[in-house]
């Protein structure tokens, strides 16, 4: 047996909303491997993760925290972080409409990729893993021929770029780690190929991931640090059933119609995550892994 052990590792995942996330997945199994977990959420949902990792009244939320040696997830540290800022420079306040606004101006820290990132150096003197995670298209359920130039770019910046930001403020952090250090991001197969309910841009947005991953691969491949994306299969989270109300249809034909004749579970995805981050795939970068039990090959 060849067993993965990130023990002494510092992993950052970004991306995390709630428990049922590919990224609370991820998260899990990196602790679980010895990681030493430290969670960048979306300033607006902290309050909400913390809740997740605290309370005791859910029964189904108390078994969503458990690893398999049955103790709890429990980060390190939540930092707030804002995809759609690489410094606080980039913050408007006065340009934010009324509510975000009254959020924001609570917010003491700085809530930037570039700030969020370098407090988490900062504090545990480096990162080994970044988990990218992060998608977002406030016209997501809208056809592309109905999306708005606005849209279009705002979720170009937060659900793309956002890997460039990242990895340019973690570089410098990630270089030359004890035994190389690993990122990795999420695709969709919708940036390969149409999937018309998939809107709001994101199907380009994707695609503009997954090339700009095999860019990024050069770009840190001086310093030990791989870029990977893994493709998941369909799979039934709130965020992809807020897409579409029928996206258990969607998982079912992706089960009908795939080789192993069966949906992916999250589990997974997190696995595949742990072997991409590890000694194991030393020599593997630049790629797109799929996870969703062959579907990719198939022509329907």
């Amino acid at each position: 047996m060849i067993p993965i052990d990130f023990t002494g590792k510092v992993a950052l995942v970004t991306g995390v909303g709630d428990n049922k996330s590919f990224a609370w997945y991820i998260g899990k199994a990196l602790q679980a491997a010895g990681a030493k977990v430290v969670l960048a959420v979306h300033p607006r949902v902290l309050d909400i993760v913390q809740n997740l990792l605290r309370t005791t009244s859910d029964p189904d939320d108390v078994a969503a925290r458990k690893l398999p040696d049955g103790s709890d997830f429990a980060p390190v540290k939540l930092v707030r972080c804002d995809a759609s800022y690489d410094t606080m420079a980039d913050v408007k306040l006065e340009e934010m409409p009324d509510a975000q606004r009254r959020h924001y101006s609570k917010y003491t820290e700085d809530y930037s990729i570039t700030g969020a990132v370098n407090a988490v150096a900062q504090e545990f003197g480096g990162i080994d893993i970044l988990i990218h995670s992060v998608a977002f298209s406030r016209e997501i359920t809208k056809s592309l021929l109905e999306t708005s130039r606005k849209a279009y770019h705002e979720a170009m910046g937060i659900s793309a770029y956002s890997l460039v930001s990242m990895v340019r403020a973690a570089a410098p952090h990630m270089a030359n780690r004890p035994g190389g250090a690993s990122v990795v991001g999420l695709t969709y197969v919708a940036g390969e190929k149409v999937v018309p309910h998939y809107g709001g841009g994101m199907g380009t947005c994707k695609a503009a991931l997954q090339m700009d991953a095999k860019q990024l691969a050069w770009f840190v491949g001086d310093k030990n640090v791989r870029v990977n994306l893994i493709s998941a299969g369909p799979y039934g989270s709130r965020a992809a059933r807020a897409i579409n109300k029928d996206f258990d249809k969607l998982i079912q034909h992706a089960a009908d119609h795939s080789p192993l004749r069966r949906a992916i579970e999250p589990e997974e995805v997190a696995n595949t995550t742990l072997y991409l981050c590890s000694p194991l795939a030393s020599a593997v970068t630049g790629q797109i892994m799929y996870v969703d039990c062959g579907y990719n090959v198939m022509g329907t």
